[in-house]
């Protein structure tokens, strides 16, 4: 399975709660219409998860023995490179950014007070956790429109999800 995700707004480095549920509403949005397709509807409610009063359905999660890989552009204000000084901190705007893919662990990730509009029942958030994101590639490049917020990104997220299959190592038997 294959995807591309889109993204135009604030990912600030160390985002609030409140910053990474407006990411993950804006994803939430696009993967309710892949659900839509035949072969990604929910096959069970045994992979929703209540996590306050949010009823989360991961597209990728470990149950199904599912990874993903992010091919991951992500075009910002700024001349080319200093990704690191003038930019804001892309290891910090990424974990803000994979934490917006994930569902929250806990009541505690979700702001205070936050609750699910009718259209966001269920919920739907590309993985179940961040740890199943086994391969990474980040390109940045100059966005070319007038913006003024240094955290005003625009990303294009293409996802590469994958079945684990069972390996087995060598074996080696000895008859005597």
């Amino acid at each position: 399975m294959e995807l591309t995700l889109v993204y135009r707004g604030q990912l600030p480095a160390n985002g609030s709660l409140k910053e990474k549920q407006a990411i993950r509403r804006a994803f939430h949005i696009q993967l309710k219409e892949l659900w839509k397709e035949a072969p990604f509807k929910p096959s069970s409610e045994s992979f929703y998860k209540q996590i306050g009063p949010f009823n989360f359905v991961p597209l990728i999660c470990k149950a199904r023995d599912e990874i993903a890989e992010l091919q991951i552009t992500m075009l910002r204000s700024g001349p080319a490179g200093a990704i690191i000084t003038q930019s804001g901190d892309i290891d910090n705007r990424l974990k803000t950014l994979f934490d917006s893919l994930r569902l929250p662990k806990e009541d505690n990730d979700l702001p205070t007070g936050d609750v699910p509009t009718e259209e966001e029942n269920p919920f739907f958030c590309l993985l179940e956790d961040d740890n199943l994101i086994t391969r990474l590639s980040v390109s940045t490049d100059r966005l070319l429109e007038p913006c003024n917020e240094k955290s005003y990104v625009s990303l294009l997220i293409h996802v590469i999800g994958k079945k684990i299959e069972p390996r087995w190592g060598h074996m080696i038997i000895t008859l005597g």
